[in-house]
This record gives C-alpha cells, sequence and structure tokens, in this order.
C-alpha cells in the first residue's frame, strides 16, 4: 500500500493500514485539516467538493463531505465532476476552497484528495505543509451538533462550464459546425465520458464515436493517455474514418488528440498547436515547465511573443504565468493552460480552441502536425542507492556543464544548440529521471545516454 502526504494533497492507494494507504483515517484526518485551514483564514464555511468515476469515489466523497459537516462547513457536493470544473466553481460559489476527489492518471486502486485555494487553484508550499501538520496532530475540534455543516447538491456545473468555455473569445462555434467533424472520444470510463460528448455537442459535432464513455469507474486500460494505452482509441479512428480522436484522463485536465491516421499528435503538442492559435489571434508570451518540449518556444517566437519555463509542477507554471502575464501556457503532458478561463489545466477548453483552430486551418490533424516544429522527447530514470548524496552529484553535473545554457530552478536542465536534457531527483524514491529532447528520436536518445554514462562514471 502506498500513501504520498504532499503540498498540493493526499494521494495513496484504497485499503491498507492507517498511515500506509489511503484510509478512511486519513481521509477524514486530512480533510478535517484542510477546512478547519480554510475556514480559519477566510471567515467562509463554504467548500465545493466534486470527484472523478473511480471506483473508490463514492466512499472517498462520502467521508469528506461528512468529515467537513463535522467540523461545521457548507459543503457544495458537485457529484461527479472534472478538476477544472471544480476549480471554475470554487469562485463561482464565492466558497473558501475547494476538494477534488482524483488520483488524475493513476489506475484504479488510487485516490486523493486535491486542495485548491479561494481561486480555485491549487494551494501553495507553505498552506500545504500547514495541512500536513495540522492533519499529523488532530490539535483542533470538531463541531458541536448545533453547529454542524449543511450539504447542498449542486448538478448545474457541468453546464456552467461548457456555457463558459462557449463564451470564450477565440472559440468559434459557427466554424467547428461548418467542418462538421467526426471524432472518436476514449474516457476512459470517466467522467471525461460525460463532459466530452456534451462539450462536442455544444460546439456542434453531430458525429461522435464514444468508447469506454460510461463513467462507472472500471478503467478498461491503464488510464494515463499515451500512445501504448490508446490502441482502441486508434481503431475507432481508423474503423469509422474520423477526423481525429480525443483522450482524457480520468479527472479530464490532461489532453491528446489522435491524428486521422490512427496516431497520436503527441500529448506535449497538445499545449504548442493550442498556443499555435492563440498567438495567431493575440501577441503573448507562454509558459510552460522545464522538462516540455522546445515546440512551444519556437511557436512563440514566431509569432512575437516571449517564451518562459518554469519548475516542473502546475502551481508552479501558474506562478510563472501570472508573473511574465502569459496568454496561454500548461504542460507538456497534455495540460492545457488559459487564463481568459481559469489558472487550471482544463481538456475542455483545449478540445474547444484545437477544433477552432483546426476547422479554419481546414486540414487534416496530420499535414498540420508535420507543419509544428519536428522535437523528440525521450525519457530515462538512474536509480540510485538510498545513501546516495544525490543533490552533490546532480552539483557535479552543473560543474561539468556551467559552460553551456543551464538552469538550477528545478534539478538541472542544460540547453545545447540543438537538443536539451533536464535531470529531476524523485521525492518519494532514489531515482534521477532524465528526459531528453532533439531533432531525432535518435539524437534525444543519444544525449541522454551521454548523460546516463557521465553520471556512471562519477558514481563509479
Amino acid at each position: 500500500m502506498t500513501l504520498i502526504k504532499s503540498i498540493s494533497g493526499i494521494r495513496g492507494t484504497i485499503g491498507g493500514r492507517a498511515g500506509e494507504g489511503l484510509t478512511p483515517i486519513d481521509i477524514v484526518k486530512f480533510t478535517a485539516a484542510f477546512g478547519k485551514i480554510l475556514m480559519q483564514q477566510t471567515g467562509n464555511k463554504k467548500i465545493v467538493v466534486g470527484r472523478d468515476a473511480r471506483e473508490s469515489g463514492e466512499m472517498v466523497n462520502n467521508l469528506v463531505v461528512g468529515t467537513l459537516q463535522g467540523i461545521g462547513a457548507e459543503v457544495v457536493d458537485l457529484g461527479l465532476s472534472t478538476t477544472p470544473t471544480v476549480e471554475i466553481a470554487v469562485p463561482l460559489e464565492n466558497a473558501a476552497g475547494g476538494i477534488i476527489l482524483t488520483a488524475s492518471h493513476n489506475p484504479g486502486q488510487w485516490n486523493a484528495l486535491k486542495l485548491l485555494n479561494a481561486k480555485g487553484e491549487f494551494i501553495s508550499d507553505k498552506e500545504g505543509k500547514n495541512v500536513l501538520e495540522l492533519g499529523e496532530s488532530l490539535d483542533f475540534d470538531f463541531a458541536e451538533v448545533q453547529d454542524l455543516g449543511k450539504v447542498t447538491v449542486n448538478s448545474s456545473y457541468l453546464q456552467k462550464h461548457i456555457d463558459a468555455v462557449l463564451a470564450l473569445a477565440y472559440v468559434d462555434v459557427e466554424a467547428i459546425r461548418a467542418a462538421r467533424f467526426k471524432i472518436a472520444v476514449d474516457a476512459v470510463n470517466s467522467t471525461g465520458g460525460i463532459f466530452i460528448p456534451a462539450l462536442l455537442e455544444a460546439l456542434g459535432v453531430d458525429t461522435v464515436y464514444k468508447i469506454h464513455c460510461e463513467p462507472n469507474g472500471k478503467f478498461p486500460h491503464n488510464p494515463e493517455p499515451l500512445k501504448e494505452h490508446l490502441t482502441d482509441l486508434s481503431a475507432a479512428v481508423l474503423e469509422n474514418k474520423a477526423d481525429l480522436g480525443i483522450a482524457v484522463d480520468p479527472d479530464v485536465d490532461r489532453l491528446v488528440f489522435m491524428m486521422e491516421d490512427g496516431e497520436l499528435f503527441g500529448e506535449e503538442y497538445t499545449l504548442v498547436a493550442v498556443a499555435d492559435y492563440i498567438l495567431g489571434c493575440r501577441k503573448g508570451n507562454t509558459v510552460s515547465n522545464l522538462s516540455s518540449t522546445r515546440a512551444l518556444r519556437d511557436v512563440t517566437i514566431r509569432h512575437g511573443g516571449e517564451y518562459f519555463a518554469a519548475a516542473v509542477g502546475e502551481v508552479n507554471v501558474v506562478t510563472k504565468m501570472k508573473e511574465v502575464d502569459a496568454v496561454i501556457g500548461g504542460e507538456g503532458n497534455g495540460g492545457v493552460i488559459y487564463p481568459a478561463s481559469h489558472y487550471g489545466r482544463d481538456a475542455l477548453v483545449g478540445v474547444a480552441i484545437f477544433l477552432s483552430h483546426l476547422a479554419k486551418l481546414g486540414r487534416k490533424v496530420s499535414d498540420y502536425r508535420a507543419e509544428l516544429p519536428q522535437y523528440f522527447m525521450s525519457k530515462n530514470k538512474i536509480t540510485l542507492t538510498p545513501e546516495m548524496d544525490i543533490d552533490g552529484l546532480l552539483a557535479k553535473m552543473q560543474e561539468k556543464y556551467e559552460h553551456e545554457n543551464h538552469t538550477t530552478i528545478d534539478g538541472l536542465k542544460i540547453d545545447f544548440e540543438n537538443e536539451w536534457v533536464h535531470l529531476r531527483k524523485s521525492n518519494t524514491e532514489p531515482i534521477i529521471r532524465i528526459y531528453s529532447e532533439g531533432p531525432s528520436p535518435e539524437a534525444a536518445e543519444a544525449i541522454a545516454q551521454k548523460i546516463i554514462n557521465e553520471i556512471n562514471a562519477i558514481i563509479a
């Protein structure tokens, strides 16, 4: 069993002993701690809760809602929802914050509490540490019977979210309707099976081939939207001669596209394509994390904007986007953050913008993909012993490449003329993750192997 307590939430496998898995005891104590902190900081008792469709969701939801009532909170329960929907709902409800019950792309035995502030954004490092400390200490009181909280069930946010997407300035419903797209959707039997088809209908897409869109939480394949997990979607696109395929993760904040030839558009290129369209409509800056493709930088410069890199993690990307007033940003895992909507990864926003772009281009998805800057990524890791000084190891690599363009805001990233390499240590395991990118698959792998060999030489 596994329990990971981080600044952004509590994530773990269901069952086992308290403190070793995500048990009812762990759910209750950290929910109570977060709710108490929210109410004390804001003087506001309203907290929004929503969940994805995984099988443990109902149990976790019951515990979270009951616990929030037990500390005197007023709960707005959205039921089956998405991460971006809850993010939108928090400020619309004038709530103190929110809790999303989802383990995102993790397999079905996992679940998590993702914690939002009053802006509907993930909480800060300091706030996260306060939640963890209070949850472990249990230094708080629960409400007396006359002060117990109430629950309001609100099922209106599917439509509210869709309406908000349709109202965005550069979403062109008429162009999408006129394009008469045929689209296959794989929602891994979670809430994307409700939200994505409903959005497509609102956008005027009449022909939708739904696979794995029953929100029963029985994931038919690994829920992370990677090429090797999307063979059913590829087959559906080819069999139905669809114009494209859409895949999302269980909480619908990550988005990938399948081209009409059954090949993946590339999760790294979801943000690149969306940014290409937005920057063509309005000039501005962009942000992605250090492990994302260089193609976003190239597209940004081509449109006259400036590209900035942030440390890995959505909260870090959002912070940098606000700092540089970015018009679009996100992460290379298929996460699109569009501030005109809200500061959170949102697959619904990504779908609407991408289809608007594609409709106006009037070309096949594969033809458009071929026009974008071509880069290829390689992902590796080195497993070390627990006693190894990983920080010291990275410092030696930094010294070795001190004359190259590099940054240490998140591990060590070295930017060469045609390739880059990003070294990051894991917070939970004695490993170094090595991400690299180059103009060909061979170049990306070659630079990664060069770095791996150098690290091994230092260790030896």
